[in-house]
Order: C-alpha cells, then sequence, then structure tokens
C-alpha cells in the first residue's frame, strides 16, 4: 500500500481537476486545459525550487532555510550585472559567484558543524539567510531591478480548430517552463547515474559511515551547494524575468515548503511530483473552487493560490509525514 502512494495521490489530484469544472458548470474544454496548462507550468517552477531544498537536505539532514535568501542573490547579480554586459555573460559571472558562495559557506559554516546535530545546522542556514539578505542589498542594492531574457510576453492562442475559444498560453511561461523541466530531468539522471549522485545519496544517510568508506564530506557538500546554487541562480532569472528582481522573491521561494512536505525531504521525485500537484492544484482550487466559497459563503473572493498548497501540505502532515516519496522512520528501542 505504502508504495501505491504517489499513484493513489496523482490519481485523486486527476479526479478533483476534472471534478472541479464539472461541478461548477465549466463548460468549455478549452478552459479546463488552459488552467491545467498553467498550473503545470508553474508546478515545474515550484519543483525546480523545490530541488534545491531536496538537494541540500539529502547532503546535510537538514532544511535550508537559506534557499529563497540564494534564489533573490543570485536574481539579482544576474540582474546588476547584466546592466554593464550581456545577458549571457552576466548569467555566467552570476554562477561563478553562487559556485563561490557555495565555497564559503561549506568553508566557513558547514565544516565545523560535521556530525552536529541537526538542529544546529538547521541555525547556521538561518544566519546564512539574514547575512544573504543584508549583503545582497549592500552590494546589489535594494531597488525593484528587470531581467529581460528577450522573449515575447504576450500570450498567443493555440488549438483554436480543436477546441472552441481555443487555447491561451503566455510564450514566456511555457519557454521557461520547458527550460525549467529539462533541468529537473537533468539533476535526476545526475542522481541516479552518476558517482557523485550516489556519493549524495550515502552522505546523506549517514555522514561518519560515508566518510570511513573515503567519500569526502566537505567536497560533497562543496558540490551540492554549488548545484543548489546554479539552481537557485535558475529559479531567480526565471522568477526575476516575471515578477521583477524584489524581495518579495525570497518569499515566493518559500512557496516550495509546501512542494517538499508533499513530495517527502529526501526525494528528487518527490520534489517533482509535488510541485506539479502543488502548482495544477493551485489554479484549480482560484478558478473553479474560489467562485463556490464565494457563493455559498458569501465571501470576498481571492486568494485561495496563497494558502492552498499550505492547507494541502497541512493535511499531508497530518495523514503522511514523511510526504509521497519520503522514506518512513521507525525508531527501535
Amino acid at each position: 500500500m505504502r508504495k501505491n502512494w504517489p499513484v493513489l495521490a496523482l490519481g485523486a489530484a486527476l479526479l478533483v481537476g476534472l471534478a472541479l469544472p464539472l461541478a461548477t458548470g465549466a463548460s468549455s474544454l478549452g478552459f479546463y486545459i488552459e488552467v491545467l496548462l498553467g498550473g503545470l507550468m508553474t508546478g515545474v517552477l515550484y519543483s525546480l525550487v523545490a530541488l534545491g531544498f531536496a538537494l541540500i537536505f539529502k547532503a546535510s539532514g537538514v532544511f535550508n532555510f537559506a534557499q529563497g535568501a540564494m534564489v533573490l542573490f543570485a536574481a539579482l547579480a544576474v540582474a546588476r550585472l547584466a546592466e554593464a554586459v550581456p545577458l549571457w555573460l552576466a548569467i555566467v559571472l552570476a554562477t561563478a559567484i553562487m559556485v563561490a558562495l557555495a565555497w564559503v559557506i561549506e568553508r566557513v559554516v558547514l565544516r565545523p558543524l560535521v556530525n552536529q546535530e541537526g538542529v544546529t545546522l538547521l541555525m547556521a542556514t538561518l544566519g546564512v539567510t539574514y547575512f544573504l539578505d543584508g549583503f545582497g542589498q549592500t552590494v546589489w542594492g535594494s531597488d525593484i531591478y528587470k531581467i529581460d531574457l528577450g522573449i515575447a510576453k504576450e500570450p498567443v492562442m493555440i488549438l483554436e480548430k480543436l477546441f472552441e475559444g481555443g487555447i491561451l498560453v503566455n510564450k514566456e511561461d511555457f519557454l521557461v517552463a520547458m527550460v525549467a523541466a529539462g533541468l529537473v530531468a537533468g539533476l535526476t539522471l545526475f542522481f541516479q547515474k552518476t558517482a557523485t549522485g550516489r556519493a549524495l545519496r550515502a552522505v546523506a544517510d549517514d555522514h561518519q559511515a560515508a566518510q570511513s568508506v573515503g567519500i569526502p564530506l566537505n567536497h560533497i557538500w562543496v558540490i551540492i551547494w554549488s548545484v543548489a546554487g546554479f539552481v537557485a541562480l535558475v529559479a531567480g532569472v526565471i522568477w526575476g524575468s516575471q515578477l521583477g528582481v524584489q524581495f518579495s522573491l525570497a518569499q515566493v521561494a518559500l512557496k516550495a515548503l509546501p512542494v517538499v512536505i508533499l513530495g517527502g525531504f529526501t526525494s528528487i521525485a518527490g520534489a517533482i511530483v509535488g510541485g506539479l500537484i502543488i502548482g495544477v492544484g493551485e489554479k484549480m482550487a482560484e478558478v473553479f473552487l474560489g467562485p463556490v466559497l464565494v457563493k455559498a459563503f458569501d465571501l470576498a473572493g481571492g486568494g485561495i493560490e496563497n494558502w492552498f498548497a499550505y492547507v494541502l501540505a497541512l493535511l499531508f502532515l497530518l495523514v503522511r509525514p514523511e510526504g509521497l516519496f519520503g522514506e518512513k522512520h521507525i525508531d527501535r528501542v
């Protein structure tokens, strides 16, 4: 039964998604698919940010509260550097900055805390969060900046002959979702097929045992923080292009917290599936469930997207705390 949890969750999400339009009188299949696609594209971006959380948790066994600050810091670096150099060069330079930042974090913060309690590492990431927030303002400034990817932002109508009224798709959203999906797939292969990925899993299981068989813990941590920094860079560029580079980006990145709770803190696949479920669930609830709640309880309406993911995560914590793909730990005494 435990192994069927992911399948059951996806099936339940699909059934709810199909039932909501019918229950609310949505007769246009094209409109339903439009909302579904919007949710999937948003979900891919959530998955991308959630990967950063999952990567650090697999390597150190602690939730990295600094991931949101890393997304913001990377986006600020790209935005400000792009004012002086071409965008592609700004991204390359920002990547080097994030790798250097990963090295500094490992050398100054993590290395002295090897084999310490998880709460100690958790507090360390909180310290890194506030440092990056303040240091980012000092170095890059605190205004709102733009990142122009050169992609047309005007929506386009597709499949007009197949669906009545067609399906409205934002071209930029679609392209960046494809890039994010490609990165997610690449990282999944990295962890499943490479020696470094297997070493990472060994480190996540037991730091001391991994060191005893010759796996260099400090080296692994530098690599994983560098990968997490690059993931934060991609997420920051994408979100910054859509929302503008501002300090609210750090809060947007924390939207990935319900994703890792849903999918499981130790699972790359869970981050992907969890992101898709959250993205689709948010859009469906806002468009189809929102009007029902407004009519039934005489509410003002709106805002469902802001709390839906957290309520869903809370329900999973009550029913299955380890998430869809997480491993259930049993302590024997």
